[in-house]
């Protein structure tokens, strides 16, 4: 699902008050953080997570994660980046059109 700018802006507001629920650090981003990730998507559908690396490394977590939950990534500044997957049983963000 592509998000379209309305959206994304509208995520990034609601990202402001969030604390990080997952933080991939030292090493790196193994089966339990990834399973953490997909749960805490799956669970709250916006989260912020806190990636403790260089910036190459923290763009591969990023693909990573992309590729393996399917999650959209709303905004990354620095060590901290907001994903978003809808819930399709139970939505819990509604988003504008």
């Amino acid at each position: 699902m592509k998000l379209t700018k309305t959206q994304n802006r509208y995520l990034r507001g609601l990202c402001h008050n969030l604390s990080p629920v997952v933080m991939v650090a030292d090493k790196g981003l193994s089966d339990n953080v990834m399973a953490e990730i997909k749960l805490a998507l799956e669970h709250h559908e916006l989260i912020k997570i806190k990636l403790r690396g260089d910036k190459t490394q923290r763009q591969e977590w990023l693909q990573a994660i992309d590729k393996q939950c399917k999650a959209e990534l709303v905004q990354s500044i620095g060590q901290v980046a907001c994903l978003y997957r809808k819930n399709k049983d139970k939505p819990r963000v509604a988003l504008p059109e």
